[in-house]
């Protein structure tokens, strides 16, 4: 499985046949400050773990570039099709079920977060329920990506069902867990063997390192990567 990651909460995966990009907030994304293009190369899936701007990012113009998969909750999912998507490109899902992607599935599990999008006259649109994302691959570890939310104790059964290995990890603060306590979900609630904090060092507002979530993880047995941004690493 190699993995790369572009800043905030947007990594691509490359596995069991698959290039998958989650979130891809590449244009405007401080932290990786190129297009989408280099990215989105021969992208086959696109998943979305909510309806905000720094998370859906530039997945409309690669999925009507690449024709890509678009695995997200129905909401979100039909938002996209009223801006241009093909309805025949599009995997909803929510919570607590499982989509068949095609050489890997993919599970909608439990976020503490919100989803909307600026809408006419002031308004939000809303895009569903949030989410956390439980990739299952035939030969590779299952990934979590956890989407944004707060530490839940249901975690504990979302490892239980689902035994991820890899774990994405939100540690920004203000919109997310801090580090502190995303270490105490990491520690408390899965047996994670890599974990990849995200969702800091992006917008000024929220935590610049991932000092206090990697002080939070000594001890553990899991292994706190932290790649460079748009540098692939391997697992």
């Amino acid at each position: 499985m190699k993995i790369t990651w572009y800043g905030h909460s947007a990594f691509r995966v490359e596995a069991a046949g698959a290039k998958i990009l989650i979130d891809p907030f590449l244009t405007g994304n401080p932290s990786w400050g190129k297009s989408w293009e280099e990215p989105a190369e021969g992208v086959t899936h696109v998943l979305l773990t909510h309806g905000h701007s720094d998370h859906v990012g530039d997945s409309l113009a690669i999925l009507q570039k690449t024709g890509a998969m678009l695995v997200a909750n129905f909401e979100l999912c039909m938002y996209l099709v009223g801006k241009g998507v093909s309805d025949q490109k599009i995997n909803p899902g929510n919570h607590g079920g499982t989509v068949d992607c095609g050489g890997f599935t993919t599970t909608f599990v439990q976020a503490l977060h919100s989803s909307s999008m600026p809408g006419e006259g002031g308004s939000n649109t809303y895009l569903g329920n949030p989410a956390g994302l439980v990739l299952h691959f035939p030969e590779e570890p299952t990934l979590y990506h956890m989407g944004d939310t707060d530490i839940f104790s249901d975690m504990a059964l979302i490892n239980e069902l689902h035994e991820p290995r890899i774990g994405m990890v939100p540690i920004g603060d203000r919109f997310t867990m801090g580090g502190a306590v995303a270490a105490l979900a990491c520690r408390r609630f899965f047996n994670f063997e890599t974990v990849i904090p995200c969702h800091y060092a992006s917008f000024g507002i929220i935590d610049q390192t991932a000092e206090k979530f990697v002080v939070g993880m000594e001890g553990s047995a899991a292994r706190v990567a932290q790649p460079k941004v748009g540098e692939a690493f391997e697992l």
